[in-house]
């Protein structure tokens, strides 16, 4: 199968060297180092999933197609002119959308009209902390759903070529996954305010009483509008409500469960790894999608209002939070 891979970061890379390891012919988009130290050495995988050098074609746009799969797995806030960027190449193809947060199918379809939309979600950890190098930190599944107008079979088809690099799991509802895995996201702010691992931040007691605060907040806000979580990564969707309507400890357990199922590898979250490379993060489209969606629906979310703030402090100054300054600044 030919596949083609918009952004070959720490997902899309992942994927593309995985897919390449599984025997498919793949095409990715790069810049930059990146793109250099791809074009001279391949994608170098180690980690989780084991070691692999991928020598996949690397450009700044994908060539004209026809692909059988296209996967998108830039940040969401590059999506909109990643996609304008390769529509000859994207064609007809059915487009995975592989992305932190909410509202990547929703920009997707404004681009693509008529293309057959799927989401993926990235259970997996990966570390992209140099050109061309990716290290997998948690060998978990990527969970795949069909975009409302997809047709199961068109799912069932990409799950099929998918497992043939990885583990996958395949959810009926989409929008209940998202909004798990926004919940699992959620341990990936204050690594990128502190410059601390996700272990290290959720070990620390003031830290990670914020944390459990914004994950109560953002499931008190989710069971307002009425969203149905999905089961993702041995958690029950059904528990995920109570989150929001218990003691602080109860919320608690989620970021301590995530943590302990990372192992013993620092793993710095997607935030702070966009920060270490210079690039303005996607906490707009993570907590801050609880924002918006919050305020428009009249809906108060103040906790994750003030951890967007300290991440864009952060991306503007270049200087990191110690746990006592992100207690101070947000009160819980």
């Amino acid at each position: 199968m030919k596949v083609a891979v918009i952004g070959a970061g720490a997902v899309g890379g992942l994927l593309a060297a995985l897919l390449d390891r599984a025997g498919h012919e793949v095409v990715v988009t790069a810049r930059g180092e990146h793109l250099a130290a791809i074009r001279a050495d391949g994608i170098v995988l180690d980690g989780g999933y084991g070691s692999h050098v991928a020598r996949v074609a690397p450009a700044e746009t994908l060539p004209a197609g026809p692909f059988d799969l296209v996967l998108l797995a830039t940040k969401a806030q590059d999506a909109d002119t990643a996609l304008r960027a390769n529509l000859a190449g994207v064609g007809t193809a059915p487009l995975l959308v592989v992305q932190n947060g909410l509202g990547g199918i929703r920009v997707a379809r404004e681009v693509l009209l008529d293309t057959p939309l799927l989401g993926g979600l990235a259970l997996f950890a990966t570390s992209f902390l140099s050109p061309g190098r990716i290290t997998v930190t948690a060998a978990l599944p990527l969970v795949l759903g069909a975009a409302d107008g997809t047709p199961r079979a068109v799912l069932d088809r990409v799950a099929a070529v998918l497992r043939e690099a990885l583990p996958i799991e395949v959810v009926e509802s989409l929008e209940g996954a998202q909004w798990t895995k926004l919940l699992v996201n959620h341990v990936n702010a204050l690594p990128a305010i502190t410059g601390l691992s996700v272990q290290q931040t959720v070990a620390d007691a003031a830290l990670r009483r914020v944390l459990a605060a914004s994950l109560r907040e953002t499931v008190g806000i989710a069971n307002r509008l009425g969203i149905r979580f999905t089961g993702l990564q041995g958690i029950p969707g059904w528990i995920l409500p109570w989150l929001g309507r218990g003691p602080l400890a109860i919320a608690a357990s989620l970021p301590r469960l995530l943590a302990r199922r990372m192992g013993d590898v620092p793993n710095p979250g997607s935030t702070l790894q966009s920060l270490r490379r210079g690039q303005l993060t996607e906490i707009d489209f993570l907590n801050g999608a609880v924002v918006r969606i919050a305020g428009e629906h009249g809906l108060p979310a103040p906790i994750n209002a003030g951890i967007v703030a300290l991440v864009h402090e952060v991306e503007r100054t270049g200087e990191f939070f110690i746990p006592a300054q992100v207690a101070e600044r947000i009160r819980v």
